[in-house]
């Protein structure tokens, strides 16, 4: 009896304060931090970081004639916006008839893409708004002095002092700094989007972009109004589908919130593939082709035209020359995880025989994954049943999930690392969460602060500051360049780096578990429900460390450093480390 007044309390609480209410926007007019002559009436504006908007001009005396205004995300070699510049990179060219004196404008830009469904619609007082950074304005005559400019953009409600970091590696300071921006920037429809190209929910995109806006933010109604979201609008990958039950856990542990859980329970157990199984509980869905009962149940709509697929990683050419047999490793590794989140959920709920139920199956499906789908020869897992060859997928998916058996950790860690970055950036997030877990945080880092063409520096060099759908643009070349699933150290630094998670939901008590690796000096701010959470690093001396954890009232938790553990308290906790 008591188990159902908390849930039904629990659900009148949802219904008052996490109701999908209507987003609430904001916008911000951007001054120029740079302007440029480049010739007689001709300027350049650079407003320092790409963002979602339009410009807005304000002239203080009459311009006679028109005004040709240039918009661009890359510039040319000569400091010139990109007049072409591939793939989805954005350039839009305006033609201004003429704009009155002392009035604010608002430069009207034309549709076209992304300005109708699958596309995701925006409220109609934006207008048409697009990613841009440069502006370039032709035939001004009114004197400089006399002209306003500002990128006017818009994005969901975001606070910016809610989270800080720094560091002493200042490629990975730039990194952060990346992440938060694109976090922001790319919130402008309310949802978390793909980006630009497209400007739709995916599963496997949210899961970034939900960890991600956690460790930056803590307001988290556009996590809860996403999920809600994808319980009708599933996307077609496998394994993206899979991922819906983490996207509403993830959400209940850092609100503490289960009335989500408990009014999309059924719908969630429809997404679990379960009809797709054989009698060893792997699943395939090429050996058991979905029905259209099975589709329905999964959330797409009765006329659709959409299979399920396996996608592994995208695109195609990120996979590491996986092998895309029948029964497939990565896929069978997300079922796995995907039946100990539902036992997780289904025990929160109260629902004993569920959690009893899908832990049993889990059990199964990772017998079956350590009994098929490993090589024991040479101890590293095979792309799935009957393939000869052994990708970095196969392998880092197994690991991050917990599917390693203890004795092959090792040469399943070898492994992955003798294949650096042979993945996408959506990748990137579950190969970093796999070596964080295994205690592999200064190869991490190594990864997270690379300066080669598959890293997050190319972004910054290549002239980016939101990052990218791809590591470069040769290997994706329809990329665009504001791509919020690129954006995983923003959370990988918080949640594994400095190791700060929720330790009960809701945050009210925090794990620390700190590998900071080669840093001497670190400094972060995490937002929570229950208010920030401060930690700063210093190593004095290659023996001594110092971390003080300033904890706010209501939380506690410990820290969690070689051997030793560290009680937590209300208040600033300061420990100091002699190894």
């Amino acid at each position: 009896m008591k188990k159902v007044l908390t849930l039904f309390l629990l659900t009148l609480l949802y219904h008052v304060c996490f109701s999908q209410d209507p987003p609430v926007f904001q916008s911000s007019y951007i001054e120029p931090g740079r302007i440029v002559k480049l010739a007689k009436e001709r300027y350049f504006f650079d407003f320092g970081a790409d963002a979602f908007g339009t410009l807005s001009l304000f002239l203080r005396s009459p311009q006679p004639d028109s005004l040709t205004v240039y918009l661009g995300e890359k510039l040319n070699s000569d400091g010139t916006i990109d007049r072409n510049p591939g793939g989805s990179i954005r350039y839009q060219k305006i033609i201004i008839p003429g704009i009155p004196p002392n009035q604010v404008y608002l430069l009207q830009l034309p549709a076209g893409r992304n300005t109708h469904p699958p596309s995701i619609a925006l409220p109609d007082s934006f207008g048409v708004i697009m990613p841009f950074r440069y502006c370039e304005i032709e035939n001004l005559e009114v004197p400089i002095k006399d002209v306003k400019i500002s990128q006017k953009a818009y994005y969901y409600h975001f606070n910016d002092t809610a989270s800080a970091f720094t560091s002493s590696d200042t490629i990975l300071n730039q990194i952060w700094e990346m992440c938060k921006h694109t976090v922001k920037a790319t919130s402008f429809t309310g949802l978390y989007i793909d980006g630009d190209r497209e400007r739709t929910p995916y599963e496997a995109d949210a899961y970034i972009n939900q960890l991600s806006h956690y460790c930056i933010d803590n307001d988290y109604s556009m996590a809860g109004r996403t999920n809600a979201y994808f319980i009708d609008h599933p996307t077609w990958p496998t394994e993206w589908i899979l991922q819906t039950a983490s996207l509403f856990y993830n959400d209940y542990l850092y609100t503490g919130n289960s009335a989500p859980l408990i009014k999309y329970y059924s719908a969630l157990k429809n997404k679990m593939l379960i009809e797709l199984e054989r009698q060893d509980g792997l699943i395939s869905t090429k050996l058991a082709p979905e029905s259209d009962s099975l589709l329905r149940h999964v959330g797409f709509k009765n006329n659709s035209k959409e299979t399920i697929r396996d996608i592994v990683d995208w695109p195609t050419g990120e996979r590491d020359g996986y092998e895309m047999v029948n029964i497939n490793t990565v896929v069978n590794a997300f079922h796995y995880s995907n039946l100990r989140l539902m036992a997780e959920i289904a025990g929160v709920l109260g629902k004993a025989n569920d959690s009893a139920f899908y832990s049993h199956k889990a059990l199964l499906v990772k017998n079956s994954i350590n009994g098929k789908l490993f090589d024991t020869r040479k101890g590293i897992y095979i792309d799935g049943e009957g393939s000869g060859h052994s990708s970095l997928h196969a392998n880092l998916f197994p690991l991050v999930f917990g599917l390693v058996p203890e004795g092959n950790v090792a040469s399943v860690i070898s492994f992955i690392k003798s294949r650096g970055m042979a993945c996408s950036v959506y990748g990137a997030q579950y190969l970093l969460e796999g070596l964080y877990s295994n205690g592999e945080g200064s190869y991490g880092l190594q990864l997270m602060t690379a300066t080669d063409d598959r890293s997050w520096w190319n972004m910054i060099k290549a002239g980016s500051t939101i990052t990218m759908e791809a590591w470069d643009m040769k290997y994706k070349p329809n990329s665009d360049w504001n791509h919020p699933w690129g954006a995983a150290p923003a959370n990988i630094i918080t949640r594994y780096m400095w190791g700060i998670t929720p330790a009960t939901p809701g945050f009210t008590k925090v794990r620390i578990r700190p590998q900071l690796a080669s840093l001497t000096f670190s400094k972060i701010k995490v937002p929570t429900m229950n208010g920030p959470i401060r930690a700063e690093y210093k190593q004095t001396d290659i023996k001594h460390k110092l971390f003080v954890i300033e904890l706010p009232p209501g939380i506690t938790g410990d820290l969690s450093y070689g051997q030793k553990s560290y009680l937590l308290h209300p208040g600033v906790n300061r420990i100091e480390i002699k190894d």
